[in-house]
């Protein structure tokens, strides 16, 4: 079998084109690595051979004329995300081998641009918990390292798309479900903008924060992605260069965040060494007191609204759910109202701040995560370096291109102010490019 698999999203677009390459072809590699690959990494809840290769020879069928802009794309699916022709079980014993016949929004727009849905991809229950798969299936395990977590709660997305099952995945963020296993799994991950793209149809845990995560190997890829689903910015596009651009440093947001590890220290150390190396100015700063409860307030308003999200599971099937779920609704937590809507209300007032700040700069550069993917496979590790854009609705992509003490990988986030999110991409392309060639950790090519 061909090593297809290894391509970019954007190169084997450019095989179908000139007709060196058949869907059908790309598809079959891609389904032999998953062969070799899986029972590794476990990165897949659902996945049918005979239908991802007939729906292949249909895109072979299609004249070039009326193909679309995602033509051939082969996207994993995280399985909190409804699909017609697949399940959608959420990693939960209650909707065990449940099939509605539907897509979600995203999968609808995916597959009115060409692509070819390949299957769903594990998740922590409900991608709410922040333990691994607990009742149904295997754990998903990093492709880097299977002794390790692959991150969460959109691990199979992860760990496919790092271990080059699939270019892209879908997954989801509430607080760092995307751009932690983007780092563990040494790929590209972003969160857009918050409500850039419809979440009908996806489980929600958090109407105010979830948000549709994408997965991929290059920047490139990314784009194809933001312009099917009409992500556009205010401002015209422009050419952006390192040399004479200015970045802010944020190493530790706020007292209520961790410390770094040494790896992730170690990578915002070099990362900016190469920025400044490459002719950027680099400022590091710190946030300032109006922002010194965000990531209180993000939990609380995630309590509240996974209280009235998770009612209905647990009406139905209470002793199914994960204790953490059944918490929310029972308000373990014992928030009232009244402290909710001030935590809901405070968040608010501080994004245009955010914004502001962040639009002093070309990006702002911050931890990913703690550091390497943690030993074991119980906990997805820590999202708290995640939290702060995702409590502020603003667009971050996790840069890979550096490794820990272990030789693991270790990505960046690199954020922007709400919807620049085609800039902050343009950022990212001219980042990646150094990082990945100098951060001193290479993807298995």
């Amino acid at each position: 079998m061909t090593d297809h698999f290894r391509l970019t999203a954007t190169q084997a677009q450019s095989k179908f084109r000139d007709g060196s390459l058949t869907v059908e072809d790309y598809a079959e590699s891609l389904l032999s690595r998953i062969s070799a690959r899986d029972p590794a990494t476990h990165a897949w809840a659902y996945l049918d051979r005979e239908l991802v290769l007939a729906r292949a020879r249909e895109l072979d069928q299609t004249p070039p004329e009326k193909r679309g802009p995602l033509h051939g794309v082969a996207v994993g699916v995280k399985d909190v995300i409804l699909t017609k022709d697949m399940p959608t079980q959420h990693n939960s014993p209650i909707y065990e081998d449940d099939a509605p016949k539907l897509d979600a929004a995203s999968v609808m727009t995916l597959r009115a641009n060409g692509s070819l849905i390949f299957g769903k991809t594990t998740t922590t229950e409900f991608a709410a918990t922040s333990v691994g798969p607990s009742y149904t299936g295997p754990q998903t395990a990093n492709p880097h390292d299977p002794s390790r977590t692959a991150g969460g709660s959109s691990s199979g997305s992860g760990a496919a798309v790092g271990d080059m099952q699939v270019p892209i995945g879908l997954g989801t963020q509430t607080v760092g479900s995307t751009i932690r296993p983007g780092s563990f799994n040494g790929i590209y991950a972003m969160k857009p903008t918050w409500n850039s793209i419809s979440r009908e149809g996806q489980k929600l845990y958090s109407l105010i924060f979830d948000t549709l995560g994408l997965y991929s190997r290059d920047v490139d890829d990314l784009k194809l992605l933001l312009d099917a689903f009409q992500i556009v910015d205010d401002e015209p596009e422009e050419v952006f260069q390192i040399e004479g651009s200015k970045f802010a440093l944020l190493t530790l947001p706020t007292p209520e965040w961790p410390e770094p590890g040494t790896g992730t220290a170690a990578a915002l150390e070099k990362g900016a060494e190469i920025l400044r190396a490459y002719g950027a100015e680099v400022e590091e700063i710190t946030l300032g007191e109006e922002f010194k409860q965000m990531y209180k307030y993000h939990l609380e308003v995630l309590s509240g609204d996974g209280r009235v999200a998770f009612l209905p599971d647990y009406y139905v099937a209470k002793e199914k759910m994960h204790h953490s779920l059944i918490d929310h609704v029972e308000n373990k937590e014992k928030y009232t109202r009244k402290s909710q809507i001030r935590a809901f209300d405070e968040l608010a007032a501080m994004r245009p701040k955010m914004d502001a700040l962040a639009d002093k700069y070309a990006a702002v550069i911050a931890p990913s995560a703690l550091d390497e993917a943690p030993v074991g496979h119980s906990n997805t590790g820590s999202a708290a370096f995640c939290g702060p854009w995702t409590a502020m609705h603003m667009p971050v992509v996790n840069v890979p291109g550096f490794q820990g003490e272990n030789g693991l990988p270790i990505g960046l986030s690199v954020v922007s102010s709400r919807y620049r999110d085609q800039h902050l991409l343009r950022v990212c392309k001219k980042v990646g490019e150094i990082f990945e060639a100098e951060g001193g950790w290479e993807r298995d090519k």
